[in-house]
């Protein structure tokens, strides 16, 4: 992704959609599985402040927008996804500038790394420990997973160039292996609350997006809530900071 920057993608987008609905609110857990999907999906920053500004101009022309702020950024993903195709169009011929491994290494301190595989490893032995009596599959999964983690640390460690894109492979495996786990293993009784949770703050915005990015958010919406509701860590270094 051109000006693709790991720290800033997310707290970008949160400020200034702040800015356009003029209020300083948390994010709710909708809009970071949109945010999401648009990451995964490449989805540049640029596109994404473009589309956010344009679906702004078309709600207050709306008679929804008469006096009722905009809440959600689903209201804005067709407009972001023109957007990234309008650039997408007009890039279209050009060379993408050529990433060197060195220009990956500065953006990265071995130091905070290091720093963030501790608090991750730290979050994931805890939950571990937790889940010990209630469900000593998911435990088991859990540590392993953490294990896989400290092993990647070596990577971290290892002299000469650190090569980033590697390491991003590799805690992309662990975040997918340990969605799969929560999914697969968590009660019925949870997951049902988080689809109910789902389908209230879905059911206004189901009818302005496509099938795909309807099930990409959906997917992506359940994986943030599982973290949140076993307080485990995002592992990928698109939430190191």
């Amino acid at each position: 992704m051109d000006d693709w920057n790991y720290f800033s993608y997310y707290s970008e987008i949160e400020e200034y959609f702040w800015k356009k609905r003029g209020a300083h609110l948390l994010v709710s857990p909708l809009d970071w599985a949109i945010m999401e999907t648009w990451q995964k999906a490449d989805v540049p920053l640029s596109a994404v402040l473009k589309g956010i500004d344009r679906a702004f101009e078309s709600y207050q022309r709306s008679r929804r927008g008469a006096g009722r702020p905009l809440k959600s950024l689903a209201y804005c993903t067709d407009a972001v996804l023109e957007a990234a195709e309008e650039e997408k169009a007009a890039a279209a011929g050009a060379a993408p500038p050529k990433k060197t491994g060195a220009a990956a290494e500065e953006s990265f301190s071995r130091d905070a790394l290091r720093a963030y595989f501790g608090r991750n490893l730290e979050q994931l032995r805890s939950a571990a420990e937790r889940l010990a009596a209630a469900s000593s599959e998911l435990a088991a999964r859990v540590r392993e997973v953490a294990q896989s983690l400290e092993g990647s640390l070596a990577l971290v460690e290892a002299p000469g160039m650190l090569d980033i894109e590697d390491l991003e492979r590799r805690l992309t495996v662990l975040d997918d292996k340990l969605q799969a786990a929560l999914t697969s293993l968590a009660s019925e009784e949870l997951m049902l609350g988080i689809r109910r949770e789902l389908d209230r703050q879905l059911s206004a915005y189901r009818s302005k997006m496509k099938a795909e990015q309807l099930a990409q958010v959906e997917r992506q919406f359940i994986h943030k809530r599982l973290l949140e509701e076993f307080r485990l860590p995002r592992l990928s270094l698109y939430y190191f900071c």
